[in-house]
């Protein structure tokens, strides 16, 4: 397994929707990623100018929103031992899923963040009672074969039949820290999808409401008394017959990509749920290409690419044997 902190970080540290923390004394920072964990602990080297402050004025320095740092505290779960500061963020959880084991591939992991590549035909967790086979029973499995005694804690959904990066949480702190992020528009998600038609043009944004169609139980649609949605697409590479946009999207609808770019009039290839055809594609071809998110501890930028799946790269393959598509934009083909 990686280590807690991995290379792959940049950016700022988030505030995590709370009020800045006070000022630490001048030429005085605290090393976030020289912490180090010890079984259940996190264990975090003091300078020598906080060895009078309290424990309570301590938290208040560390990126721990004032929630959880009051749960650690009322719990025995913050130690000082000389210069060293031990928080209990990693207690042994049990699994509420059965294990059920598949090689999984794994995109990033370490002690707070596990991102699963979901392959195809497979849901995320279980949508009705007694259901098995998710990606949540094969998570559970991974944990318990790799001994982490973490809860099963997906921090986003993708559809059955969407590929792409899953993220999870493995620690309370982690989870309360993602679900702020969400809310907060601070984890992206970037999908590829390959719709039907010639979109024309090459940048825009898709600001439609989105809500239950009355007459199919699990259909989406364009709705006026709908949940704000907001998805910005940029033309990746045109064919002769369909259209690779990316996707980014500002808010997380149900069904979102799929009922936007249908609304438009060009459904997603293979997703005969909202009109598409299925020549190139069996499912819908809609691949999450890209997922950012702040690091839960150091609050800094993380960032993985899920290659294309096969299938998605077959249809794309086929598309530009049939006939010479439109040159696509220096840099903006999905990798």
């Amino acid at each position: 397994m990686p280590s807690v902190f991995g290379g792959r970080v940049r950016g700022e540290r988030a505030a995590y929707g709370r009020a800045a923390p006070p000022a630490l004394p001048p030429g005085v920072s605290l090393q976030l990623n020289a912490a180090k964990r010890k079984g259940e602990w996190l264990e975090l080297k003091l300078p020598e100018s906080l060895a009078g402050v309290p424990l309570n004025g301590l938290m208040q320095l560390l990126p721990i929103p004032p929630k959880v740092a009051g749960r650690l505290i009322s719990v025995n779960g913050v130690q000082r031992q000389g210069k060293l500061l031990r928080l209990k963020l990693f207690p042994e959880e049990r699994p509420e899923f059965e294990p059920e084991w598949m090689e999984l591939n794994i995109l990033y992991e370490d002690d707070f963040t596990l991102v699963v590549n979901k392959p195809a035909g497979m849901e995320v967790h279980p949508s009705v009672k007694d259901q098995r086979g998710t990606l949540a029973h094969k998570v559970a499995a991974y944990y318990d074969m790799t001994n982490q005694a973490c809860r099963v804690r997906h921090i986003h959904r993708l559809d059955k039949d969407t590929t792409g990066p899953v993220l999870y949480a493995k620690n309370e702190l982690a989870h309360y820290v993602f679900d702020a992020a969400m809310r907060e528009k601070r984890i992206e998600r970037i999908y590829a999808a390959l719709a039907e038609g010639v979109i024309q043009a090459d940048r825009g944004v898709i600001d439609a409401p989105i809500g239950q169609d009355r007459h199919h139980s699990t259909r989406r649609r364009v709705s006026e008394t709908g949940e704000t949605a907001v998805s910005r697409y940029e033309v990746v590479e045109r064919f002769e017959d369909h259209t690779l946009v990316r996707m980014l999207l500002e808010t997380g609808r149900t069904h979102q990509i799929r009922v936007h770019l249908a609304h438009l009039g060009h459904p997603i290839a293979g997703d005969g749920l909202y009109g598409g055809h299925r020549p190139y594609m069996q499912r819908q071809a809609l691949h999450g290409e890209k997922l950012i998110w702040p690091h839960p501890w150091t609050g800094e930028r993380m960032s993985v690419r899920a290659p294309l799946p096969d299938d998605f790269a077959a249809a794309l393959h086929a598309l530009r044997e049939a006939g010479p598509p439109a040159k696509p934009r220096p840099g903006a083909k999905p990798r």
